[in-house]
């Protein structure tokens, strides 16, 4: 089991969090964040032995990515390749994992989900990603590494999809999160479980979520030895 956090967005939790996760998925600057904070973020998940994964998104920091932009297939490449390779300029990466509405785009758009999927073969890195949706099958497809996604601190809709933050309830409070991440890694349908580094309260969470997997004796590492 793996456990894994969006950082490097300027949220200002990221030194708290660190120490708790395997994996952090460090923003390349479009949609949040900045080239130093990706870099600070970079050096103190090495000095703990963590894994880097890039965490590219849409170009559109007034809504911190989080809104769909409609973009060509080829200028949606570009920009995911853009980021991917800025970071891994800096740091040995583990994996991709597109950020807020760019990950929600390739998990409903198979075309989408394959020029993703193909940027990280080509840096010979896999995917994150939901099962049953769009990333998930473009590695399939293309023979790229893909690393099943599960959300501990985010309310699920009946069909998979994550409930929207508009939504009461739909961020759950750590003593929830760490229920609900215990229940994801004893059901064995996920390889990796996300906790958001800019929800409120996103250390406490990432702690009590380590200290409920400890306590039952649920190993994590990183993905990528």
């Amino acid at each position: 089991m793996n456990l894994n956090s969006d950082l490097g967005e300027g949220a200002g939790h990221d030194q708290e969090i660190l120490p708790f996760i395997d994996s952090a998925n460090v923003c390349c600057g479009a949609h949040a964040g900045s080239a130093g904070e990706s870099i600070l973020t970079v050096r103190r998940c090495r000095e703990l032995g963590g894994e880097v994964g890039a965490h590219p998104g849409y170009d559109d920091r007034e809504n911190f990515g989080r809104l769909e932009v409609e973009l060509p297939l080829d200028e949606l490449e570009a920009l995911v390749r853009f980021q991917v390779g800025a970071l891994a300029a800096v740091a040995r990466l583990g994996y991709v994992k597109p950020h807020g509405a760019l990950y929600h785009h390739c998990q409903s758009n198979l075309e989408a989900a394959e020029r993703v999927a193909r940027i990280a073969g080509d840096f010979e890195v896999g995917v994150m990603g939901q099962p049953g949706f769009g990333l998930l099958a473009a590695c399939q497809k293309l023979g790229v590494p893909g690393y099943r996604e599960a959300f501990a601190d985010r309310a699920y809709l009946p069909d998979g999809r994550l409930a929207p933050r508009s939504e009461p309830g739909s961020v759950l409070e750590p003593g929830q999160a760490a229920e609900q991440a215990l229940r994801l890694a004893r059901s064995g349908e996920c390889d990796t479980i996300c906790l958001h580094g800019d929800s409120p309260g996103a250390p406490a969470t990432a702690r009590t979520i380590r200290e409920a997997l400890a306590a039952t004796g649920i190993e994590t590492a990183p993905l990528r030895s």
